[in-house]
């Protein structure tokens, strides 16, 4: 049950990290900011999960485990970009890079100060 609870704090500040970067990044393809925070934490919700509770389950070194997760969730979200906000797979790449980035390492560090 605490590892349910660390994933759920973790996810709350991945969204509260995440979502305000890819909506200022997409806000030119979906003017209703309702619906792009909404597809933007449809994304996270997406790949969020796995991250936490699959991933670590792969038996590979944490380095590996991390930058494996990582790759799927920048991908992901990068074709999810692509496909529901009509953008070109590279600028959905920045969205999703950009993002996730920030999110990793800020979440990394605000994750180990409330522990």
């Amino acid at each position: 049950m605490i590892f349910v609870s660390r994933w759920l704090t973790a996810f709350i500040l991945t969204l509260a990290i995440e979502i305000p970067i890819a909506s200022v990044m997409l806000a030119k393809r979906e003017p209703r900011t309702g619906r792009r925070i909404a597809l933007i934490a449809f994304a996270n919700l997406a790949t969020h999960p796995l991250v936490w509770f699959v991933f670590p389950k792969l038996l590979l070194p944490y380095l590996a485990q991390l930058t494996l997760a990582e790759f799927w969730a920048f991908g992901l979200e990068a074709i999810f970009y692509t496909m529901v906000f009509n953008i070109r797979p590279a600028r959905a790449a920045l969205v999703s890079f950009t993002a996730n980035a920030v999110s990793a390492t800020l979440g990394y560090y605000l994750m180990r100060a409330i522990s």
